[in-house]
């Protein structure tokens, strides 16, 4: 029969061998720290800071002007092509004059009539003062001839006026343009009856060099100006941009601002005036109004990657005195350009990680990454990280 102890004393005598050459370890076999990872590093430090606002506004004319008829009658002619500019004064309808070139005869002939007594009367009482101052006819005769020349004046006067309202309402049956602007569709066709009361219009002119914008603040807007709201006389910057996302050449002017906000929208209305030589610019037109209103102190600007937007609220990646990653809350106001304004949560000289993100754990160990070549500056940057 064979022994089995022999095999066992060897099996154990392997295994002592095997657990002593693991306890020798040497110094290569020491726990080593994870390898810095390169980021470019933003020394924080305070910026004064434009106040930018961007909102929806609508263009409308500076003048928006309804041209209706001032007297009745069969509109005769359309004396201009729609949708043109025309000029102030420019005849755009004619309007069928021959009853009131009628009533303007009739008018000058009654004035006419009028004179011609008139001067009868003025002879006459020329005539009773002699018998008058001669005694030979009572005061009273007298009297009534001064009375009936007075009556006489009245009645030319009166007269003289229905002769220039002839002539106005005559004037009346050419239809012109109030105001220099853009026409609008003609409200009623040759051969219409024209009347003089609700349904009286027939077109529009709009004045568009120059046009105003109409926009309106929130509240949340007005809490961003330094003063808390935007009156007409400040220093403001006003721009636009057209549907296209392309800028508009012109520099705007504030030209009103409400006194009070409005009850029902919480909000300031304002206006703001354009210089629109080439027409760029249609009234019912939707645009971009950009606004820097001021400016604020003690901000700092960091770029939008290297803030991370959490459930807690927004956070930085800051390099601690050990050169290691540490995470920082900040408050955040709006974006200026590509940059985030800090409002608070980081003070002047922070450290504050702009990229590789990804990579980076609180506690890891952070080495600043040399300056970027051409290559690598053109390359687009990587998108922000999300903390959770």
């Amino acid at each position: 029969m064979i022994s089995r102890k022999p095999r066992t004393a060897a099996v154990c005598l392997t295994l002592v061998a095997v657990l002593s050459a693991c306890g020798k370890g040497g110094p290569d076999d020491a726990p080593k720290l994870p390898p810095a990872v390169q980021a470019k590093i933003l020394v924080a430090q305070p910026q004064r800071v434009p106040v930018r606002l961007e909102l929806v506004g609508q263009v409308e004319g500076s003048k928006e002007v309804e041209v209706r008829a001032r007297v009745a009658g069969i509109l005769l002619k359309r004396l201009y092509n729609e949708g043109e500019v025309v000029r102030a004064g420019a005849p755009l309808f004619q309007i069928d004059p021959a009853p009131f070139e009628i009533a303007q005869a009739q008018a000058r002939a009654q004035l006419a009539q009028e004179r011609a007594r008139n001067e009868q009367a003025k002879r006459e009482s020329v005539r009773l003062k002699q018998l008058a101052d001669e005694k030979a006819i009572s005061q009273k005769e007298y009297d009534d001839a001064t009375s009936n020349l007075k009556l006489s004046d009245a009645t030319v006067q009166a007269a003289e006026a229905n002769v220039k309202q002839a002539e106005l309402n005559f004037s009346y049956t050419l239809v012109t343009a109030p105001v220099a602007g853009v026409s609008g569709r003609a409200a009623r066709s040759e051969g219409s009856l024209i009347s003089t009361g609700a349904d009286s219009l027939l077109t529009t002119v709009n004045q568009i060099d120059p046009i105003w914008v109409r926009f309106s603040l929130s509240g949340s807007d007005l809490a961003k100006l330094p003063d808390g709201r935007l009156s007409r006389g400040a220093g403001t910057d006003l721009r636009l941009l057209l549907p296209d996302g392309s800028a508009y050449a012109g520099k705007g002017r504030l030209n009103f601002t409400a006194t009070q906000i409005d009850p029902k929208l919480a909000t300031q209305q304002l206006r703001a005036e354009f210089d629109n030589p080439r027409q760029q610019l249609l009234p019912g037109q939707f645009v971009r109004v950009q606004i820097v209103a001021g400016e604020r102190d003690n901000v700092f600007l960091v770029p939008q990657p290297a803030v991370l937007q959490t459930e807690q609220g927004s956070l930085v990646f800051v390099l601690d005195a050990q050169g290691k990653a540490a995470l920082r809350p900040v408050k955040v106001g709006d974006w200026a350009g590509s940059d985030w304004m800090i409002l608070g949560g980081l003070k002047a000289g922070d450290r504050v990680i702009v990229d590789n993100l990804l990579k980076i754990r609180p506690g890891s160990p952070v080495s600043e990454a040399p300056p970027a070549t051409g290559a690598e500056a053109a390359a687009p940057a990587p998108a922000p990280a999300t903390t959770k």
